[in-house]
């Protein structure tokens, strides 16, 4: 991948012009089946700016309770695009039609218009689930009868498409937008994407520079994120039997809990309230031996495989976990 940087071919992207990343957009594009697609510096960034196109100050945008967009965006979406969000409680993540739809607004003047469905998909917060397609697709399709437009938060797609065999255009193919990560599994430093139709990402694009992350001889970084397209999409599986793997050894040991089920991808959520140490104590423990996690809630931390862990780094970890915790 670093060579691949060193090496790559570039111009300058604010003119449109840097010929990597016009390859990557293509490519992102092709693979999604939409129009056009758009790379910018972040996940966040994407997702902002779709947020921004998609409404108009005021207006109110349904998202599910523990979603990226409400709880890890620094209130990114109130700022910038001046609206609110009405929150609706999945099951791990997960929404359906039938819980979507009494939140939304009837048409009075003095309501706020609701005019945006944000999906996450696999959801962070809820351990890497994978949201149904036939969840998306009804929610899709009934959103459209209503006018009213769907944004999926994507970041983590390639973990869903991989974990289910489902090709990314079939989860693309029903949004109006969607967020991409090349930074998650696929390897690359930085950088993500936004794949829709040819005028929404022509108007992204604007928002882009609105927003700040207009950027010059950017071919650099998309190369990372075409290397990871090329060679990295393939090894997923490997995460998830690490995950997997993991999840299993913290479940052995006494006092962790973890709930198995939810563990569908590469991240393992796993509450540590009745081991000996405190959470926090936990944490700085667990990185003085190598170990990062990260807190999700006052006792549950959170785990994720990557491409720089194998099968052997998982039973080394469970050995650190096992004498922090047990």
């Amino acid at each position: 991948m670093r060579t691949a940087i060193a090496e790559a071919e570039v111009g300058d992207d604010v003119f449109g012009d840097d010929p990597t990343v016009l390859r990557l957009q293509d490519r992102v594009a092709a693979l999604f089946g939409k129009e056009a697609a758009l790379f910018v510096p972040s996940g966040t960034m994407g997702n902002e700016i779709c947020l921004k196109c998609h409404t108009n100050p005021g207006d109110e945008v349904i998202c599910e309770t523990n979603a990226h967009v409400f709880n890890y965006e620094s209130g990114a979406a109130p700022l910038l695009a001046g609206v609110q969000f009405r929150l609706v409680q999945g099951r791990r993540g997960i929404l359906t039609w039938e819980q979507i739809e009494p939140s939304i607004r009837a048409q009075q003047y003095y309501l706020p218009r609701t005019s945006l469905i944000t999906l996450e998909n696999t959801h962070n917060h809820a351990g890497g689930t994978i949201f149904p397609l036939e969840n998306l697709r009804e929610i899709c399709q009934q959103a459209r009868q209503r006018h009213l437009r769907v944004h999926l938060d994507g970041a983590r797609i390639w973990n869903a498409s991989v974990a289910t065999g489902i090709p990314l255009s079939d989860y693309a193919r029903h949004c109006d937008s969607m967020s991409i990560c090349f930074s998650k599994g696929l390897g690359a430093p930085v950088g993500s994407a936004i794949v829709g139709g040819r005028e929404f990402i022509k108007e992204a694009h604007r928002m882009r520079k609105l927003f700040g992350g207009g950027m010059r001889q950017v071919g650099i970084l998309a190369a990372a994120a075409l290397f990871g397209l090329e060679h990295n999409l393939s090894k997923m599986d490997i995460d998830h039997a690490n995950a997997k793997l993991l999840a299993n050894g913290l479940a052995a040991i006494e006092g962790v809990q973890v709930d198995l089920n939810s563990v569908q991808t590469n991240i393992v959520m796993f509450d540590v309230a009745n081991c000996r140490v405190a959470a926090v104590d936990a944490i700085r423990l667990l990185q003085s031996k190598g170990i990062r996690v990260t807190p999700f809630g006052p006792t549950v931390l959170r785990a994720v495989t990557h491409l720089g862990i194998s099968k052997d780094d998982i039973e080394v970890a469970l050995g650190i976990f096992r004498s922090v915790l047990a």
